[in-house]
């Protein structure tokens, strides 16, 4: 089932750590579709519920050198 969520990220400076965040989540398997906003301190993210989970999603951007708050 797809569900979206709407993350506060902090850490994010630039397209160049939006583009991280991006390829970090794109890689994990169920989620459709990232959007990362550095200026808004913001990651979108529409995913399979069945495959991943919120939980997932954050330690990924964690591991990618992110907060999520």
């Amino acid at each position: 089932m797809s569900e979206s969520v709407s993350l506060e990220v902090t850490g994010m400076k630039c397209g160049g750590c939006e583009t991280t965040v991006k390829k970090k989540l794109n890689a994990m398997e169920g989620v459709i579709s990232v959007e990362a906003m550095n200026k808004e301190n913001k990651v979108d993210v529409e995913f399979d519920s069945d495959k991943t989970n919120v939980e997932a999603i954050s330690a990924a951007i964690t591991e990618a050198g992110f907060k999520v708050e």
